[in-house]
């Protein structure tokens, strides 16, 4: 038997041919000693391959000789996956890890506190080096293995075992009982109304929090894709060119069982350090109508966020300025919200809507056991800077949100200012061609008042998060 590569054109090809067909029965492991899609905790595996039926207690901090095999699509660049798998081993005490795109193959090994990378080969080369791969993870030498430890070990107390069971469903549970432990934490931006500095908020939020040394994801669930290109994740001319139709948003939201984040989210270059982005598309809009015939694509988000909530510190959601099903998936998985509002009397009018809208809302939440959302405020957005507007407009303007329509307004106030649109329609030249090159106000003018009422509104926003310093 041999495995050749180039059959394997997508994620699921790479673990059925490569890791099912191919490397699990050539090490050793037949149907009895390997699962497929294994949960541990808040954990998933693709693979795991076990050297008997039963794998320890989790909380068992002995090493465990198994071995957890992770699949990703051929053209996924596996460095991107490291840390995640680094997690795997280290958090579950497994010695052993695959890391494999069908075109790189990878094994990684757990040493002491410390995952180091023991063996790497060219998936065309698996066939040829398959003795020095079954040397490291074939089921007859990690058996071995095992049975050194068992007789170290045979005489400390016994640890409960946690026997691992097949997915009894597709689906994961509805029920989000255990949300209060989670420390990430979920930001939606929306206003049913557009024109109020959404993106504006979203893109540089995440880069003043990204400053502070925090971990920050950007969804964008708009089909306008603004803050995708304000990402810097729109440098194509042409729809050939388009790398984002095939791999967004969309994706997460319609499949539960592939499209996780780690796969669609791209690296930002808009900022330092950078954030990571899951785009939207323009295709969003008749997309839409699949998504509204499935309804349990209104919870796909909040599973994978889940699956996500050790990797981030704080995800900001950017919304349609709607009430539309991307919206209510965006405060569906949220569980703090920022309304922007320039304050004019449209905007406020519109607040009776988001007030509604947050009610609806709530009331679905409730029935996955997600508790109501907290509404940190609305923010002053897109503000004149005229001096009379400020001193006597503006704070009726503020009270008329509070007393009517029952919003807190956060203390920072974000004024309309060039430097922040000139920092999003920043651009660059490659030859006679003009390319886009969106920047953060941090990093387009970083000494800007703008970049200064950034960073205290990022300060506000991770106080009443519990994450400020």
């Amino acid at each position: 038997m041999s495995f050749n590569p180039k059959l394997c054109r997508n994620e699921s090809e790479v673990e059925s041919k490569l890791i099912v067909q191919y490397l699990l029965p050539t090490l050793g492991y037949d149907a009895s000693k390997w699962h497929q899609e294994v949960a541990l905790g808040s954990i998933r595996l693709d693979f795991l391959a076990l050297t008997s039926q039963v794998f320890p207690s989790i909380t068992d901090s002995a090493p465990k000789v198994c071995v957890v095999m992770e699949a990703k699509h051929p053209k996924q660049n596996l460095d991107s996956h490291v840390r995640r798998l680094s997690r795997y081993l280290t958090r579950l005490h497994v010695v052993y890890g695959v890391l494999t795109n069908g075109k790189d193959f990878r094994i990684y090994e757990l040493v002491g506190d410390q995952v180091k990378l023991n063996f790497q080969c060219q998936g065309a080369e698996i066939t040829d080096k398959i003795e020095k791969i079954k040397d490291i993870i074939g089921r007859d030498k990690l058996a071995g293995f095992q049975a050194i430890l068992e007789t170290i070990d045979k005489f400390s107390p016994p640890t409960p075992q946690l026997v691992i069971q097949p997915p009894q469903s597709p689906e994961v549970s509805l029920s989000f009982s255990n949300y209060s432990t989670k420390t990430m934490k979920t930001i939606a931006i929306y206003h049913n109304k557009g024109g109020v500095g959404k993106t504006t908020t979203t893109i540089n939020l995440a880069a003043a929090i990204s400053r502070k040394g925090l971990k920050v994801l950007i969804i964008d669930l708009d089909s306008q894709a603004n803050t995708t290109y304000a990402a810097g994740l729109m440098k194509f001319d042409t729809e050939e060119e388009d790398t984002l139709k095939d791999s967004n948003i969309y994706n997460v939201v319609f499949y539960p069982k592939s499209n996780y984040i780690p796969e669609i989210a791209l690296k930002s270059t808009f900022t330092y350090p950078p954030v990571d982005v899951i785009p939207a598309h323009i295709n969003l809009i008749w997309q839409e109508a699949r998504l509204v015939d499935k309804d349990s694509s209104k919870t796909h988000l909040v599973k994978k966020l889940e699956l996500v909530k050790d990797d981030y510190d704080v995800v900001l959601i950017d919304t349609p300025p709607s009430l539309n099903l991307y919206a209510k998936i965006a405060l569906i998985a949220c569980d703090y919200l920022i309304i922007p509002s320039d304050l004019k009397p449209f905007a406020n009018e519109g607040l009776r809507n988001v007030k509604n809208f947050i009610e609806e809302i709530d009331e679905f939440r409730t029935f996955i056991n997600k508790p109501a959302i907290a509404v940190l405020g609305v923010l002053p957005s897109k503000i004149l800077t005229n001096a009379n507007y400020v001193k006597a407009t503006l704070p009726k303007q503020e009270k008329v949100v509070e007393e009517r329509y029952g919003f807190p307004v956060l203390e920072t106030r974000i004024f309309q200012r060039e430097d922040l649109s000139r920092a999003i329609d920043n651009f660059t030249f490659e030859g006679d061609r003009q390319i886009p090159d969106p920047k953060s106000i941090f990093d387009f003018k970083p000494d800007s008042i703008s970049a200064a009422e950034f960073e205290e509104l990022a300060n506000e926003v991770l106080a009443k998060v519990g994450l400020s310093a």
